[in-house]
């Protein structure tokens, strides 16, 4: 039985159907917003899976090109199989708030499945597929302590806007993507134009307003056509063991979460796992894994402990305390800008690389191509953390820290008018605890100032953290590993002096308030001003000069009319002057403006004369000296520069009266004209005559002044 639940929410019909399609799957639901349309099916296992220690949920979304009417461009005219970075965020998206409100301990594979069918291209389908994943979860017999749902928040002029149209983004100083239940706020990603805490925090709190109304809705659908949930009790602690555990190792533990080194760290909770393992024997023999598990909840606890109670943190540090911080700028001698910001023991390599607009990205999307000037790649390899893996390309959390620092550094990098770069960065994670991404975003601003790229401010990103216990809650300014692991929240938020350009949050509990919010974006705010007083020291503005590797960019105007000339049948004559000048790039818009991207001076100036002599035009009244190309016998035909040639009339050949042109010219010769008319079908018309009279009275006047007597 087909069922309907729908409301108005920004202007718009919010539909949620199910019972139409895909009837098979534990939850399906079709959401139609606008004439955007997206399929989300929620499939549990009917067998749990044994052997891990982790909830096996996998969330696809997937863009169909039919869906705007358009068939893809790949060799195969399908999708292909990678998903796009598009994609692989919006997933991320998805299961991020997903991913907490499973039952402890539920371990059957769980697949979502997020198919867009139809988009408006001004109606973006990410926030409908979270609210269609949760309504799709919410009607099936799969546990799932939600509804949640997500919506869009934008500022058009000082306005907020409930899920903006494509056209209304690119006019706001705001994009926030919020996630939440009907009791709180669970999931914000999202980017803003240095724009102050107190609108952000607005921001949030209309979406949630919004996000009440949709759960409500889900609600709705629920109690008309819902299944039965299955049954399912969460694993029970045995009290005994974790008692007898802490009793025998607490001292062991407490030595193990003080110690302030994360390596150290690491290895003396290695030593202590095998020494429990040891010491119990038979008493735990085929328990292994459960009483590891026993002792990370142990450990879990003593560290909240420890900041609720003692006031104390991991290393040592007050909570709005800042890790050192330490930055070095030109490194790497070849690069065009590098920069390494250091804080506590995480650490980043970020390189920048200029190139010419041929070397933007070019996205293609459902909703057409997209072309990116400004990039940022984030990569983790294994030995930031001392591990051991194959390298297999960018990993779904490699992509969405990249995008999180991307959008936080996009807010200050110029516009391509006004720096006409490609601009590509590139942060490598050489070591990593706690907030790699912010990091980045540090070291990336540092490197695009060492590059000489004009930014128009500073930014500087820190991740905050929090620990709610018994009522009370306290956040921590620049968590670490562990504390982001065992804590309630990891809320990364990024910007300049003046405001927040990138945020993202994260939490493990069902919900973060105002009075949270607002005390951990205030802490944020001071330790970002502190970060970049210290970035400051090193660097304060972007270098006068780009890096001698660089390459250089020349522009000159040429008719639009030339540019036929310029470019050759084929391209033949611009391939021609890339290959003679050292592997330039050449670019030309329909205006007649050229862009020459070159390894060095030389090869640009050598570019230029060769552009100069295909695109010339010819100057009446000015002097050329020309080769004769065919003789006639009413004149003769002379190319006075590649490509150009005009006529000199048997009556310009000569002062005197001319009985024959081969009487003075023949084809090959070269001959000094002058342009005396170019007629409205572009004929030139050329002089030797006046050419001679020139040349003869400009020797006149220089035998003038040389003859002149000074006394």
């Amino acid at each position: 039985m087909i069922k309907k639940a729908e409301l108005e929410i920004g202007g718009r019909n919010f539909v949620l159907e199910t019972g139409r399609v895909a009837r098979q799957a534990s939850g399906s639901v079709i959401v139609r917003y606008g004439d955007t349309v997206v399929l989300v099916t929620a499939v549990s296992s009917k067998e749990i899976r044994e052997g891990i220690d982790f909830l096996p949920l996998l969330v696809e979304y997937q863009e169909m090109y039919y869906a705007a009417g358009r068939i893809p461009g790949s060799y195969f005219r399908r999708e292909i199989g990678r998903p796009s970075e598009k994609e692989t965020v919006t997933a991320r998206l998805i299961d991020r708030p997903l991913r907490p409100l499973f039952p402890k301990g539920y371990r059957y594979d769980t697949q979502i499945i997020a198919t867009v069918l139809s988009v408006d291209p001004e109606i973006d389908p990410d926030v409908l597929a979270i609210t269609g994943a949760s309504a799709a979860l919410h009607l099936s017999h799969i546990p799932f302590a939600g509804p949640v749902a997500g919506v869009r928040i934008g500022r058009v002029n000082g306005e907020f806007v409930v899920n903006p149209t494509t056209s209304e983004v690119r006019a706001s100083d705001l994009n926030l993507v919020i996630a939440g239940t009907k009791e709180a706020i669970c999931m914000v990603e999202g980017s803003a134009r240095e724009v102050p805490e107190e609108v952000v925090l607005e921001a949030l709190f209309l979406a949630h307003e919004e996000i009440k109304r949709l759960v409500a809705v889900q609600e709705e659908l629920r109690a008309e056509c819902g299944q039965p949930k299955m049954a399912f009790e969460e694993p029970q602690t045995d009290e005994a063991l974790k008692k007898r555990l802490l009793d025998l190792f607490e001292a062991d533990l407490r030595e193990v979460i003080t110690t302030p080194v994360k390596v150290e760290r690491g290895r003396r909770r290695q030593e202590l796992e095998l020494k429990v393992l040891e010491q119990l024997g038979e008493e735990v023999s085929g328990r292994e894994k459960e009483v590891l598990s026993l002792l990370k909840e142990i450990e879990k606890e003593m560290m909240r402990a420890m900041i609720a109670r003692e006031k104390r943190r991991i290393d040592g540090r007050a909570f709005d305390e800042v890790r050192p911080i330490s930055c070095e700028v030109g490194l790497l001698p070849r690069t065009h800008g590098s920069a390494l910001f250091t804080r506590g023991e995480t650490q980043v390599l970020v390189i920048v690389t200029l190139g010419s607009t041929q070397d933007e990205q070019r996205i293609e999307a459902p909703g057409g191509e997209v072309f990116k000037h400004f990039m940022l790649h984030y990569n983790f390899p294994p030995y930031c953390v001392g591990e051991v893996r194959p390298l297999r390309g960018p990993s779904r959390r490699d992509i969405g820290h990249g995008l999180l620092a991307e959008r936080a550094l996009l807010a200050v990098v110029p516009d391509q008018e006004e720096f006409p770069y490609t601009i590509r960065v590139v942060s490598e994670v050489l070591e990593s605890n706690g907030s790699s991404s912010m990091a980045t975003v540090c070291g990336g601003t540092l490197s695009l100032m060492d590059a000489g790229v004009p930014i128009k401010d500073m930014v500087a990103g820190v991740a905050m953290g929090l620990i709610k216990e018994d009522n009370q809650f306290y956040t921590l300014t620049d968590i670490l590993g562990d504390e982001d692991h065992l804590g309630d929240m990891d809320f990364k938020v990024a910007g300049t002096d003046k405001g927040i350009t990138a945020l993202q949050m994260d939490i493990k509990i069902t919900g973060v308030t105002r009075e949270i919010l607002s005390q951990a974006l205030d802490q944020a705010r001071e330790a970002r001003r502190f970060i970049l007083s210290k970035m400051r020291e090193v660097i304060s503005k972007p270098r006068e000069a780009l890096s001698a590797y660089a390459p250089r960019l020349t522009t000159i105007q040429i008719s639009p009319n030339k540019i036929r000339d310029l470019i050759g049948p084929g391209g033949k004559t611009i391939k021609g002057i890339i290959a003679a000048c050292e592997d330039v790039k050449i670019e030309v818009e329909d205006s007649g403006l050229v862009r020459i991207f070159a390894p060095n001076t030389e090869a640009a100036e050598k570019a230029i004369k060769m552009i100069r002599e295909v695109t010339q035009e010819a100057e009446v009244g000015k002097l050329y000296l020309g080769r004769v190309t065919r003789i006639t016998d009413f004149g003769a035909f002379v190319e006075i520069f590649p490509g150009t040639t005009g006529l000199i009339h048997i009556s310009q050949m000569d002062k005197g009266r001319v009985r024959s042109v081969s009487d003075i010219l023949k084809e090959g010769d070269e001959v000094l004209v002058k342009v005396i008319d170019i007629d409205r079908q572009g004929r030139i018309k050329l002089s030797r005559r006046a050419a001679l009279e020139e040349s003869m009275r400009r020797l006149r006047e220089e035998k003038d002044e040389d003859s002149v007597d000074i006394t």
